[in-house]
């Protein structure tokens, strides 16, 4: 059973940074594509990140240029680095274990519980 454990999450003041990490085991982690979704209040589950196998990224518009993904394949470790946060980015953020090309992201069905950000003045 592939389980997955988020940490990193809390508060921060708008332009400030925050790094999320995920660790998972009970899976061949190295073969795995990761990424990272978030939920927002009221809204559907988004992919803001993802990060294939070899270590290739892709983002969503609306982080692109703020957050970076990255993979630490001895430590079985996905990072969200997250910099010049804005109060739209609050959300309930989850890692994600699934398989993929850098243009494309296809979850599995492997979710750790999430970690909460909350930005605001």
């Amino acid at each position: 059973q592939v389980q997955l454990v988020e940490s990193g999450g809390g508060s921060a003041q708008p332009g400030e940074s925050l790094k999320l990490s995920c660790v998972v085991s009970g899976g061949a982690f190295e073969i795995y594509a990761m990424g990272w979704y978030r939920q927002a209040p009221g809204k559907q589950r988004e992919l803001v990140a993802h990060i294939t196998a070899p270590g290739g990224t892709n983002y969503a518009d609306s982080v692109k240029g703020r957050f970076t993904i990255s993979r630490e394949n001895a430590k079985n470790a996905v990072y969200l680095e997250m910099s010049d946060l804005k109060p739209e980015d609050t959300a309930v953020y989850y890692c994600n274990a699934g398989y993929g090309n850098t243009r494309e992201y296809y979850n599995m069905d492997f979710w750790g519980n999430g970690t909460v950000v909350t930005v605001s003045a």
